[in-house]
């Protein structure tokens, strides 16, 4: 079998561009491919997918980017917490008699003669950071394969001389299109007296931005941020705050770069987006050729162990021994905290979360938040892949913002400490709190972080109007009473017993209980018709005894009633199930009388 004329972890813009000369040569108009893929696409999910490549495509982060070649294929894990509209690029042209592309390329390997045919393509760009909150042992777990194609990138060469037609490997891109004639980009252009050529529209950023250097990212919030371009897809496929997998086209071109001291040209609006002309080395660029969606199972590593019903109790007992032991012996707690940890945003009705289960930890003081709040913090950060803490007190709620807020200066989302992925987990210390007055800021920060726990939704401040976001965010709270600010769905007074000694945990233990709490939690479930019945009766009953029980506290047993069937590996609501919730909920009662 003869091999493919190129390498794809190495070369893939030859791919890409044989591809397109395949397609023009087959007869298609290289005007009618904008917006389609004429076979790259399927070329590399065959290559990634089907012939099992896809560990050999390192992953791009902080501590690989220094190895990384340009114009090698890799793969970022993030989230995008920006969609920064569309661009105009010159996707195709011709050289001569020949048809080239340069989909997936900033720039074209060689000049673009202004008098030359071309075609105006479009691509979106989207500010992906890496999942906030997410711990270090994901990233570890995933650690790129070494290939030949990591090697430390050399200093910025001159651009290479054009390529004879046998050489050539250049991007493809779909359809051919023109940018519109009321374009500011383009009336900038007119205003300044320039001719528009194929050279120039080839930088053409993405319209309506101002150039602003604050739009240069904040690396401690988002520690390694890429600018990916996406090419091909429908923009309802890609939504803010979800999670993907981009494998693409690294591009780091120097000519790119801006001088950072030369702040004038960029007031003067020669740069109409700053973030597009940032140095690669700040914000990298990935020409995205496939993208999936992803989800916490997709950062975890597989443990040796065999699905049957009996190890996965043998893995639950094992956490939940480890849990009792984190929260002093209080088994009941750790029980709570176990049905919280796999509980998830499953349905909405109306403004009604299915699924969700807050829980509030009461009772501390400053003597045992001291020693529980770190090991409940680190328990929580080596079992779960994105973890957050929110130490609440006057000051911090009083100076930063929860809730993300648009820049219209910039044009730009900025992002705020609630807008975290699907499936993040947010420990928040209420015993920090101190009397003392809420500003403007602050009492908008209480009623963002109700809201959310209420109907798991974050509003984004949009300054003429707020616009609520889906989220889904596991919530736990440490306070000394029942907090009056975040009404939890569950209050548990803490009953520790003892301070036991860090337990030692191998290393596939934890990957057990990592893989327990990310497949339990997906588990599709029902209520059989005979456990229905039971279940409404016990209902019927406990209203009777307590006139004060509502919807939500019937509800919230019927969410422990799938949480604890769940737990155990069942799809379906058993008696015995059932009791044990019935049994759990009497013993917190009773403490908290």
């Amino acid at each position: 079998m003869v091999g493919l004329p190129y390498d794809c972890l190495a070369n893939p813009l030859g791919a890409v561009r044989l591809t397109f000369e395949k397609a023009v040569g087959a007869g298609s108009d290289p005007a009618a491919l904008d917006g389609k893929d004429w076979g790259t696409a399927d070329l590399f999910r065959q290559f990634l997918f089907d012939e099992g490549a896809l560990s050999q495509v390192p992953i791009l982060n902080s501590s690989t980017i220094k190895r990384v070649q340009p114009n090698t294929l890799v793969r970022f894990r993030g989230m995008i917490q920006d969609m920064l509209g569309n661009e105009f690029y010159v996707g195709a042209y011709k050289d001569g008699c020949k048809w080239r592309t340069n989909k997936f390329a900033d720039a074209s390997p060689c000049p673009v003669d202004a008098s030359s045919d071309s075609r105006i393509w479009e691509r979106q760009l989207l500010y992906c950071v890496p999942v906030p909150g997410q711990n270090s042992w994901v990233e570890s777990s995933h650690e790129s394969i070494k290939n030949p194609y990591t090697e430390s990138i050399s200093p910025p060469r001159e651009k290479r001389p054009r390529e004879d037609d046998s050489t050539m490997t250049d991007v493809d891109m779909v359809e051919s299109g023109h940018v519109p004639e009321d374009s500011p980009n383009l009336k900038k252009m007119r205003e300044d007296g320039r001719t528009i050529e194929p050279s120039d529209l080839q930088m053409i950023g993405t319209e309506g931005k101002s150039s602003n250097l604050s739009l240069l990212p904040d690396l401690e919030r988002n520690s390694f941020p890429c600018l990916v371009k996406i090419y091909d897809s429908p923009e309802s496929s890609l939504k803010l705050n979800d999670v993907f997998e981009f494998i693409g086209i690294f591009s780091f071109d120097p000519d790119l770069t801006v001088d950072s001291d030369n702040t004038d040209e960029l007031e003067e609006g020669f740069c109409e987006d700053a973030l597009v002309y940032l140095p690669p080395a700040k914000v990298p660029r990935l020409h995205c050729i496939v993208h999936r969606k992803i989800g916490v199972n997709d950062f975890l590593s597989s443990p040796c162990l065999e699905l049957t019903p009996s190890a996965i109790r043998e893995v639950r007992e094992a956490l939940l021994a480890n849990l009792t032991a984190v929260l002093g012996n209080d088994r009941v707690a750790a029980q709570y905290v176990l049905l919280h940890l796999l509980s998830r945003v499953h349905a909405r009705v109306d403004s009604i979360a299915v699924g969700k289960l807050s829980l509030n930890l009461t009772s501390f003081n400053k003597e045992s938040i001291s020693v529980f709040a770190n090991r409940i913090k680190l328990a929580m950060e080596n079992i779960l892949p994105f973890t957050e803490c929110l130490p609440l007190t006057v000051d911090y709620l009083n100076t930063v913002s929860l809730a993300p807020k648009k820049d219209y200066t910039t044009n730009r989302l900025a992002s705020g400490f609630l807008q975290l992925a699907e499936g993040s987990h947010l420990t928040i210390d209420e015993t920090t709190l101190q009397s003392g007055t809420l500003n403007s800021t602050g009492v908008e920060n209480v009623r963002v972080l109700k809201n959310m726990m209420q109907t798991q939704k974050v509003e984004y401040d949009f300054t003429y109007y707020k616009m609520e976001m889906a989220a889904d965010v596991q919530v736990l709270i440490l306070s000394e009473g029942k907090s009056n600010i975040l009404p939890a769905d569950l209050v548990v007074p803490f009953r520790p017993s003892a301070v036991d000694p860090a337990l030692g945990v191998n290393g596939e233990m934890l990957k057990a209980w990592r893989w327990y709490l990310a497949t339990m939690k997906s588990l599709p479930h029902a209520i059989e018709p005979h456990m229905q019945k039971v279940v409404e009766d016990d209902l019927v009953a406990a209203r009777q005894a307590d006139r004060s029980l509502g919807s939500q506290e019937f509800s919230r047993w019927l969410t422990m009633g799938r949480l604890m069937s769940i737990s155990f590996g069942e799809t379906s609501l058993s008696m015995e199930h059932w009791q044990m919730v019935k049994e759990l909920e009497t013993l917190r009662k009773e403490r908290s009388t």
